[in-house]
């Protein structure tokens, strides 16, 4: 799946996306508590405010940041000189390991929009000519409407699926 974002990103997309907004939400983190090292306390703000970046710069649906639990392993695991704190580099790797899910289903995502979602449509428009009633309504639309409609109908339905999830 990460082949995928690959070809449409360049091969370091999105490490150069994760580093972007861990260096913002570091610098913001260090500048209000005025350390240079991440307490877990403030590592787990950072990691809610980067969860919050994610959201709102990727398409699909939203995800959930970790539990406080998870942070705390993950944090002890890339506290390479266990002081209990994470320096920046520390925190790149922190925020890379955790988002590698995130960006995997962001890409299952993408690849159902951009390449499942237009081929579904244009063959259930096709299958529909002949349909009394139905033929003539989906026919009088253009190809590009009905894809988007088809589109929206399947992301919508998977957001809505993973809401329940």
């Amino acid at each position: 799946m990460g082949q995928v974002l690959e070809k449409f990103h360049g091969k370091q997309w999105r490490q150069k996306q994760i580093r972007l907004i861990t260096d913002k939400v570091y610098d913001r983190i260090k500048d209000q508590s005025g350390s240079a090292n991440l307490s877990f306390e403030d590592l787990y703000i950072a990691v809610l405010l980067v969860y919050n970046d994610i959201n709102k710069r990727l398409p699909g649906p939203h995800f959930d940041p970790p539990s406080k639990e998870q942070v705390r392993g993950l944090m002890q695991a890339c506290d390479i000189n266990l002081d209990g704190e994470l320096n920046h580099e520390e925190f790149v790797k922190f925020m890379q390991q955790l988002t590698t899910d995130t960006f995997i289903v962001v890409s299952q995502g993408l690849i159902i929009t951009l390449v499942v979602a237009p081929t579904v449509a244009m063959a259930t428009k096709k299958a529909t000519e002949g349909v009394p009633g139905v033929g003539k309504v989906v026919q009088k639309l253009p190809s590009s409407v009905y894809a988007s409609l088809v589109t929206l109908a399947i992301v919508w339905f998977q957001t809505a699926r993973q809401d329940v999830d």
